[in-house]
């Protein structure tokens, strides 16, 4: 829906709440609320994103738009259904901005609607409240989605920490979205078991690998990558 997408990017960045909400009204005769995200929702919040990062955007037209979304995002929650339940539970964090937390909601919506038991913890939980969640309740994934660079440190450490004590080896730690799809190869260098870009296909990396673990030879796969982007620089 480039169209749509197009009018829906200018109503947003405008504060157009009757104009924004018309257009998801007049998507919803053509998709159904999970193909609202991946189409409509999720590559506006993209392009509103990317502009603002390249300075194309103000904050208030980026404010703007985020709080809009995120209210519509909000009421399609509502029309999504849960499918049946895959036994599998997921811890989701994310960014501390707004737009990390609107990004990784999307996410979060269409896993739900897949079967998975979802807590959204959003972001700026410290790594030991996080540690001490994950050796508790026992989820089956951690997903940080929607990350930012300044997010980069703790999610190293974190990550760090689960293989080195060997804290939950069943863990699946999954990334997505946010600086792992600014930086090619992030995820395989600081140990990820899986990644995704946006969440329709993060539905589909949990649904279809739900057994893949990191291995330590990906870390220094990830590390070449990463010294051969420096050299290229």
């Amino acid at each position: 829906m480039p169209e749509l997408t197009e009018r829906f990017f200018e109503a947003l960045i405008s504060g157009d709440r009757p104009g924004s909400r018309a257009i998801v009204d007049e998507a919803l005769t053509q998709r159904d609320a999970r193909a609202l995200i991946s189409e409509l929702f999720w590559p506006t919040y993209e392009m509103v994103e990317r502009l603002y990062r390249s300075d194309q955007l103000s904050k208030l037209s980026h404010h703007l738009a985020t709080r809009l979304l995120r209210v519509l995002v909000d009421q399609n929650a509502s029309r999504l259904r849960a499918g049946p339940t895959r036994g599998r539970r997921v811890l989701a964090l994310c960014g501390p901005r707004d737009s990390d937390e609107l990004g990784a909601q999307m996410a979060v919506d269409l896993i739900e609607h897949a079967g998975f038991e979802v807590r959204f913890g959003g972001g700026g939980i410290a790594s030991d409240e996080i540690m001490a969640h994950i050796h508790n309740e026992r989820p089956n994934v951690l997903l940080m989605f929607a990350s930012g660079a300044n997010d980069l440190p703790q999610i190293r450490q974190l990550i760090d920490q689960l293989h080195e004590i060997g804290a939950c080896p069943d863990l699946q730690i999954v990334v997505g979205a946010g600086v792992f799809n600014r930086a090619d190869g992030l995820a395989e260098e600081i140990g990820a078991d899986l990644w995704a870009r946006n969440p329709l296909e993060l539905v589909e990396v949990l649904v279809e690998e739900p057994e893949r673990r990191f291995e330590a030879s990906q870390r220094s796969v990830g590390r070449t990558k990463k010294r051969a982007r420096r050299d290229a620089a």
